[in-house]
């Protein structure tokens, strides 16, 4: 995670930032520092952090910091050049911490795990908004890896995060219009009807499914009543936090975390 020392809306690169629509310092502030005080005390997630960096207001979202399995970190190469000061703080980060720093080719854009997330069987690789499809078939062969790729067709939802969940096990939260029709018929034709959750329109834009799920615990931004329930039904416990400030970026509490294992 990164403190949002200098997160800000100063530039507009998706359909939520809006300049004229300033997120408030100090709440933001407070509402980062009450997300990282439930993972730590009531999700026991063991928390590191890097150094925010003036200029950056984005650097908060580490989810876009790359992509770290097995030792290795493949780091992020962004579409739009407001982010991409962003990659040499990440990579000497990866680099400073042991990992073994894979870069794509450089004319490939990868915005991390914003836009590749895993199931047991198999991963799941978002793309047209922010990655580009070719990304996947070095990244498979990176990670030795499965990874179906998956068409995003709302601007609004502009990563795999923002409207897709896996969970601990084996269940998936996700927003089905945010993905071309292909994209949903494969979808429920690999995961079981019961185990999957396609959250209420209501829900969704209040990003439900831009979730950190660790074990049987799942953060997520307040406001998604009908997503609790269900994964309370399903024997997880939710752990709701208000990220407002955030959502002014288009992220939440998935966005603002990365999972180093």
């Amino acid at each position: 995670m990164c403190p949002p020392d200098f997160y800000g809306i100063e530039y507009e690169i998706n359909p939520w930032m809006r300049v004229s629509n300033q997120s408030n310092g100090d709440h933001a502030k407070t509402q980062w520092k009450t997300l990282t005080r439930v993972l730590e005390n009531e999700v026991g997630a063991k928390l590191e952090f890097m150094e925010p960096v003036p200029g950056l207001p984005d650097l908060v979202f580490t989810a876009n910091a790359g992509v770290l399995h097995d030792g290795k970190a493949v780091p992020s190469q962004f579409r739009h050049p407001e982010r991409q000061g962003e990659e040499r703080h990440f990579i000497d980060w990866f680099t400073k911490k042991g990992y073994e720093v894979i870069n794509l080719d450089p004319e490939i854009d990868f915005e991390g795990a914003g836009d590749l997330l895993g199931l047991p069987d198999f991963w799941i690789g978002g793309y047209r908004q922010r990655s580009d499809i070719r990304a996947y078939v070095q990244l498979s062969e990176i990670f030795q890896k499965e990874i179906m790729p998956v068409e995003l067709v709302d601007q609004r939802f502009y990563h795999l995060d923002t409207c897709f969940c896996p969970l601990s096990g084996g269940e998936l939260l996700y927003f089905p219009s945010c993905f071309d029709t292909y994209a949903q018929t494969v979808l429920t034709s690999r995961i079981e009807q019961d185990k999957r959750f396609a959250v209420p329109p209501q829900e969704g834009e209040r990003f439900a499914c831009n979730a950190v799920c660790i074990d049987r615990h799942v953060v997520l931004p307040t406001g998604c009543p009908e997503t609790m329930a269900w994964l309370t039904q399903k024997g997880y416990t939710p752990h709701p936090v208000e990220l407002d400030e955030f959502l002014k970026a288009g992220g939440s509490a998935k966005c603002l975390t990365l999972a180093l294992d």
